[in-house]
């Protein structure tokens, strides 16, 4: 069993900036895949984007960009920047590490 833990959500205006981590506990972290999810109120969950174990990273076209995610292995930590916000990104965000999901941390972005 991993466990996935997010923090760093928060309240921010529109064009601020916010870095969510994420910890996954576990003694191959440098092998999973980790990925960032969002859910906004009454809309589906989608992925943000992901990082492979050699630092490869994919991002939705909504947050290209704006958003990088990044990782330190020897923290067990990948991070989330997030840039230029947008009320639109206000969303859970989630974390996972392959199959493992974190319990999520909530970003609002006010106009």
């Amino acid at each position: 069993q991993v466990q996935v833990v997010e923090s760093g959500g928060g309240l921010v205006q529109a064009g601020g900036s916010l870095r969510l981590s994420c910890t996954a506990s576990g003694s191959i972290f440098r092998m999973y895949v980790m990925g960032w999810y969002r859910q906004a109120p009454g809309k589906q969950r989608e992925l943000v984007g992901t990082i492979g174990g050699g630092g490869s990273t994919n991002y939705a076209d909504s947050v290209k960009g704006r958003f990088t995610i990044s990782r330190d292995n020897a923290k067990n930590t990948v991070y989330l920047q997030m840039n230029s916000l947008k009320p639109e990104d206000t969303a859970v965000y989630y974390c996972t590490a392959n199959k493992y999901w974190g319990q999520g941390t909530q970003v609002t972005v006010s106009s």
